[in-house]
């Protein structure tokens, strides 16, 4: 007896699509103009007056739409990397609005005083209330202090890490690394009160230029140690192996392989250290003490600088002064970033080409 066989349809799963939907590229930017308004909106409607808070909403405003948007869309967890992506945007925003609104009036304010008669004359015979005068002086006090404090830091410190991370073992590598973490928490009053009672209290030279440069250098060494010794770390072993493989000796290959690799890492420790020391006032007025002439004689005589300068003048109190505190201040930032130009370029004329 045979049996008919009857076939049966099989359901067939319905095909699901690899294919997402997505929020348009736009979609950010939309929500970014619709918090900002919701933020000001609320703001004032709670009779908030403060534009911080009004920012703060925005920003709350901003991550809670996103995350809400986004899951409703693509779902809870493209939504939770968005919503990460939001409180980084949100985090350099609120960071760099107070940079910009203290470059903001710096230049504002700077600019009132700020020309070729102030950056070429000093405050030699001009009253602090009155108005006149110039920062030459000081702009001289702080090019010669910060230059002696580099010279003095930058080879002790590249030095240091050199050792610590090529040669440094046992107690003596972890004496210096326990210093070195102990001197980058010290306050610069110490670092002047220290040069004060050895220099100039048991050695008996009186202020000059060069005590506060002693002091900078203090404070300046473990940052250039710690930068230093991070980018060295960086460097692949296989550079230094493949290098004493072929026999040369392991002093030049750091001279040859190492510290070029690491060049412009090096440079820009080197840089954020100078700029540390630059807007340093207490060593310069333990030290230095201020004059309003110019001395270009860093080792004998007191001295002034950028720093000391706006303390100067912002103390006095008058309209005069104020409007020269604001630009020395201007002056300072300037060189700041000059110094970090220069140092950019130096870098990348000396980094290892990579290409052919």
């Amino acid at each position: 007896m045979s049996h008919a066989v009857q076939e049966r349809p099989v359901a067939m799963a319905p095909r699901r699509s690899l294919a997402h939907a997505r929020l348009p590229r736009w979609t950010p930017a939309a929500i970014a103009v619709g918090s900002v308004a919701a933020g000001i909106g609320t703001g004032i409607a709670a009779g908030w007056h403060s534009k911080i808070q009004w920012g703060m909403l925005a920003a709350l405003f901003f991550v809670l739409a996103t995350y809400a948007i986004t899951t409703k869309v693509e779902g809870s967890r493209q939504a939770k990397d968005r919503v990460a992506t939001s409180l980084v945007w949100v985090c350099f925003v609120l960071a760099v609005i107070p940079l910009l609104s203290l470059a903001w009036v710096t230049v504002s304010k700077g600019v009132e005083v700020l020309d070729g008669y102030f950056l070429t004359h000093s405050m030699n015979g001009v009253l602090d209330a009155e108005a006149g005068g110039g920062v030459y002086h000081a702009l001289l006090g702080t090019i010669e202090q910060v230059g002696i404090a580099t010279l003095i830091a930058a080879p002790i410190g590249l030095l240091t890490a050199v050792y610590l991370v090529e040669y440094g073992t046992g107690k003596l590598a972890k004496a210096v690394t326990f210093f070195v973490d102990v001197m980058t928490g010290i306050p610069s009053i110490v670092a002047g009160l220290f040069i004060l009672s050895t220099w100039t209290l048991m050695l008996d030279f009186g202020p000059s230029g060069f005590a506060g440069a002693m002091a900078l250098a203090i404070l300046m060494m473990p940052v250039v140690v710690r930068s230093t010794e991070e980018m060295l770390k960086l460097v692949p072993n296989e550079l230094r192996e493949a290098s004493l493989a072929l026999g040369v000796p392991k002093w030049r290959t750091i001279l040859k392989v190492v510290l070029p690799t690491a060049i412009g890492g090096i440079t820009t420790g080197v840089m954020l250290a100078i700029a540390r020391i630059t807007g340093e006032t207490a060593p310069v007025l333990l030290l230095v003490f201020g004059t309003k002439l110019i001395n270009p004689n860093p080792f004998e005589g007191a001295q002034s600088s950028l720093p000391l300068y706006v303390y100067e003048q912002y103390q006095v109190g008058t309209d005069a002064a104020v409007a020269r505190a604001w630009a020395a201040a201007l002056v300072l930032i300037a060189f700041v970033m000059i110094l970090n130009l220069v140092a950019r370029g130096i870098a990348r004329w000396k980094a290892p080409k990579t290409g052919r």
